[in-house]
C-alpha cells in the first residue's frame, strides 16, 4: 500500500523469529522487546528527490542552528531562556567552542514529512540520539535483502571520522550490559568508530581529585557518554564531573556545548531572530521559512500547536492542542520533564499516515547528522505523538 509520497513494500516474513535472531547477530538485539514487536517487518520507500530535499533541508538547518547557538554562547540570560541548567554555565563559557558545524558530531533531526512531501523540523537531538543501530545496521541490511536502495551506507564511515577526531578512550551508558538499546548503541558506535575503547556503566564512574575513573579505578581522559547533559543538574556527581572537564582532565564527546543545540528553546531563539530580521542571510531565511515551524518560549499560539519541555525525550511532556485550542492528546508513557525545565510552544505539523500489516500509524522521519554531514534515515511509526512505545520501520529510497 502507499500513503502519498511513501510507498509500503513487502509483507511480514513468516519466520519472524529467525529474522529477529539474524538482526541480533548484526547488533540489533531489541527488534522484539518483552514479547512486543518493536521492529515492523515492512519497508517504506520515498522518492529519491524527497530524500535529496531532506538532505538539503538538514544541511541548511544545521547551519542555521549552529549560527544560532554561536549567537547564544556567553549570554547567560539566553542560557536561562533555553532552560540550560546553571551548573553548566561556567563550563560553557570556559571551554572553547567546537569548530563551525561540529558543536555536535553525533546528532539526529526529527522531521514531520506530510503525505504530500512537505518537510517541517520538529526537533533536534544533538546530545544523545538513539536509533543509530536501527538506521546504520538494520536498515541497510533489510533494504539490501529486499532489493531496495538505502542511503544509510556511509554512516559508519562518518562515525569513524568523528571518532578519529575525538578519540574517546571509553564509551558509557546507564545500565551497560542490561539496557539493550543503550548498550547496543554504544557498542555499534565503537565498532564503527574503529578505535579500541572500553565500555563502562555510568553508575560505576567516579571522580577522584578531578580525574574521572571507572569502576576498577582506571582513569578516563576522553569519554563518549550516552548520558543527557541536563541530568548533571540532578545527579549528585554532576558538579564533580564538570570539575574534571573544567580542569582539562576530561574531554566529553559530544562537547558540553551540544546542550545548547539540544534545547528545544534554540528553535524558539532561531524563530525569534528570524521574525526580527536579525542574524540570518537570505538563504538561511528561506530555509527557516520553508522547513521550520513557528516556535516560541511563551504560550502565544491560540490553537493547533504543541507544547513540550525544552529537554523532553521520547515524547515525554508533549501535549497536542487542536484547532479550537483544546487539548487533543498528551504523552503519558514517557518521562515528563516539564516540571524540571521550561517549555516551548510550536505550531503543529502533519505526520504522514501509514497503513502497515500491524495497523495504521503516523510516520516520524529522522535524519542523522554525523561529523557535520546529513547521512541516514530513521523511520519511527507511532501515534500523533511519537513516544517510547513507537515502532522502528526501515526507510529506503526509490
Amino acid at each position: 500500500m502507499s500513503g502519498g509520497v511513501f510507498e509500503l513494500r513487502g509483507m511480514p516474513h513468516p519466520d519472524r523469529a529467525g529474522r529477529v535472531a539474524k538482526l541480533a547477530e548484526l547488533g540489533f538485539a531489541w527488534a522484539d522487546l518483552e514479547e512486543e514487536a518493536y521492529w515492523l517487518d515492512q519497508i517504506l520507500v520515498m522518492p529519491k528527490a524527497l530524500y535529496e530535499e531532506l538532505e538539503t533541508a538538514s544541511a541548511a538547518l544545521w547551519g542555521v542552528l549552529d549560527k544560532t547557538a554561536r549567537y547564544v554562547f556567553g549570554k547567560r540570560e539566553l542560557y536561562a531562556l533555553l532552560g540550560i541548567p546553571e551548573i553548566l554555565w561556567d563550563t560553557l563559557d570556559l571551554l572553547p567552542p567546537p569548530p563551525a558545524g561540529l558543536i555536535s558530531r553525533y546528532a539526529r533531526f526529527d522531521f514531520a514529512v506530510s503525505a504530500d512531501g512537505a518537510i517541517k523540523l520538529l526537533e533536534l537531538n544533538a546530545d544523545t540520539p538513539t536509533g543509530y543501530v536501527e538506521a546504520a545496521v538494520a536498515t541497510p541490511w533489510l533494504c539490501a535483502e529486499a532489493g531496495i536502495e538505502s542511503p544509510n551506507a556511509n554512516m559508519a564511515d562518518l562515525v569513524a571520522a568523528a571518532w578519529a577526531a575525538e578519540r574517546p578512550e571509553a564509551a558509557a551508558c546507564m545500565d551497560y550490559g542490561s539496557h539493550l538499546e543503550d548498550s547496543g548503541t554504544i557498542e555499534a558506535l565503537a565498532k564503527h568508530g574503529r578505535l579500541p575503547v572500553r565500555f563502562v556503566d555510568c553508575l560505576e564512574l567516579w571522580v577522584d581529585e578531578g580525574v574521572l575513573k571507572d569502576g576498577e579505578g582506571r582513569p578516563i581522559g576522553r569519554l563518549f557518554a550516552l548520558y543527557p547533559k541536563e541530568w548533571l543538574a540532578y545527579d549528585e556527581g554532576g558538579d564533580a564531573l564538570l570539575y574534571a572537564v573544567d580542569t582539562g582532565n576530561l574531554a566529553l564527546f559530544n562537547s558540553p556545548h551540544s546542550i545548547i543545540l539540544q534545547s528545544k528553546g534554540l528553535q524558539a531563539a532561531a524563530w525569534g531572530l528570524y521574525e526580527l530580521g536579525l542574524l540570518f542571510d537570505q538563504n538561511e531565511r528561506a530555509a527557516i521559512a520553508r522547513y521550520m515551524l513557528p516556535t516560541y518560549d511563551k504560550p502565544v499560539l491560540d490553537a493547533d500547536f504543541v507544547s513540550k519541555s525544552m529537554f523532553g525525550r521520547e515524547g515525554g511532556s508533549v501535549k497536542l492542542y487542536d484547532k479550537s485550542g483544546a487539548l487533543e492528546a498528551e504523552d503519558r508513557d514517557g518521562f515528563d520533564t516539564s516540571a524540571m525545565f521550561p517549555s516551548v510552544y510550536q505550531q503543529r505539523a502533519e505526520l504522514a499516515p501509514i497503513l502497515t500489516a500491524e495497523g495504521e500509524f503516523r510516520l516520524l522521519t529522522g535524519m542523522f547528522v554525523i561529523n557535520g554531514k546529513p547521512c541516514g534515515l530513521l523511520g519511527r511509526a507511532g501515534g500523533l505523538i511519537t513516544g517510547n512505545t513507537s515502532h522502528f520501520i526501515p526507510l529506503g529510497v526509490k
